[in-house]
């Protein structure tokens, strides 16, 4: 299974090259010691959007669920009944 980091970037059609070169621009601007946390802050960012996307999803489906009404059990009967009538 491919991460979800490669699906990232294959989004924006990035090579290998590309990817190292941005990297070593993000290593000048912000130093070795601050993209450790840049890193643990976005991934907690995406974290937090896929379960809110994951919760919205659950409420639409069970809003979609919940307008379903259960087919009338008399009006099959009837129906039943008036088929066996014209029989």
């Amino acid at each position: 299974m491919e991460s979800p980091v490669f699906h990232f970037f294959a989004l924006f059609n990035l090579g290998t090259s590309e990817l190292l070169i941005v990297l070593i621009i993000l290593l000048l601007l912000f130093g070795a010691k601050k993209l450790p946390e840049l890193a643990g802050g976005l991934a907690k960012s995406i974290r937090e959007f896929k379960k809110a996307a994951t919760e919205v999803e659950d409420s639409f489906k069970e809003a979609i669920d919940a307008t379903e009404p259960p087919p009338p059990k008399e009006a099959n009967k009837e129906k039943e009944e008036t088929k066996a009538d014209n029989a």
